[in-house]
């Protein structure tokens, strides 16, 4: 696998995440809080090693992930799998609802400032079958947290349609979320519909 700076990391879970925006050397610098030559370097690496592909925009150059490449989902879903180890309380808390074929993302404030957080913001996505195994394990979760739990429960056809039309709200959860499970099943939603943006 290729060794990657971390502001190379940054740059790709941006990328990913934010799948619905378009990103070239100048607006990434800014996120990255780097130079524009700095981000250009990092873009030029990240698809010398073909893990980025471009498209010119009149005078612009958009970059985006390769997706279709396997290599690139694995990277990815490693990335994702190192972001959601920062938050091993949390994988702790819920690993109750870890099955196959869910993925279990925690998003808002608690990823930001546990103490200011009101409550705990979660999505389950998961099959329509689940969904009393998921609210007794969520019933008793919240029988010993101190912050009451906000989940979101959503089969994957749901995820996917409310990407595919454009949903604000799911695409900026999303966005900012930390997927805690199923990191590789979520990568290949977004494989699949990464392609309408």
């Amino acid at each position: 696998m290729i060794s990657l700076t971390k502001k190379e990391r940054e740059a790709l879970l941006i990328l990913f995440k934010e799948f619905t925006n378009s990103y070239n050397a100048n607006s990434i610098s800014k996120i990255l809080n780097i130079s524009h030559v700095g981000a250009q370097k990092i873009f030029k690496r990240l698809c010398n090693n073909s893990i980025l592909k471009y498209e010119k925009i009149g005078k612009s150059i958009i970059y985006k992930l390769k997706l279709e490449d396997d290599y690139v989902c694995k990277l990815i879903s490693f990335l994702l799998t190192d972001e959601a180890n920062r938050y091993k309380r949390w994988m702790e808390e819920f690993k109750e609802l870890f099955k196959k074929n869910r993925i279990v993302m925690i998003f808002g404030s608690i990823i930001k400032d546990y103490e200011k957080a009101k409550d705990v913001d979660i999505i389950i996505v998961m099959n329509n079958e689940d969904i009393k195994e998921v609210n007794k394990i969520l019933k008793q979760r919240e029988g010993i947290l101190p912050k009451k739990i906000h989940a979101i429960k959503i089969t994957n056809n749901d995820l996917i349609e409310n990407i595919k039309k454009r949903n604000k709200s799911i695409i900026n959860i999303i966005g900012n979320a930390v997927i805690i499970y199923g990191q590789d099943k979520y990568v290949n939603v977004i494989k699949n519909v990464s392609n309408i943006y």
